[in-house]
């Protein structure tokens, strides 16, 4: 935590953040954030900027994909990343590499679900 008196428990991206840090991660991608919309935030003093893409904040937001991105990084990318849907987000259209981060459904999902994430 950043400050040591307080009882207040760290965010979860912090925590994220400082085990990102830990193992010298550039780029991680993110499954079930659960998090509404489509957004960024930065993990000020951790080195590290989230991106996100969920569904609407009235719906039930049970999926989510992101990506953790080390801020230092954030100039050599050409695009934010901006996601399709709550279960795919492109990282880097480009030349070379194209990074997704992808949260299929899993075997208790219903058949048209499992059918328009494959499509």
């Amino acid at each position: 935590m950043d400050n040591e008196d307080s009882s207040r428990p760290a965010r979860r991206s912090a925590l994220i953040a400082a085990e990102l840090s830990r193992y010298n991660v550039d780029i991680a991608a993110l499954s079930e954030t659960h998090l509404a919309d489509e957004g960024s935030l930065t993990e000020v003093g951790s080195g590290y900027t989230f991106f996100w893409k969920g569904l609407h904040p009235d719906d039930r937001r049970i999926h989510g994909v992101g990506f953790a991105i080390h801020t230092s990084l954030l100039s050599q990318i050409t695009e934010s990343p901006v996601g399709i849907n709550e279960r795919l987000i492109p990282l880097i259209k480009g030349r070379y590499m194209t990074v997704v981060s992808a949260y299929a459904p899993t075997l208790v999902s219903d058949e048209l679900t499992k059918d328009s994430f494959y499509n």
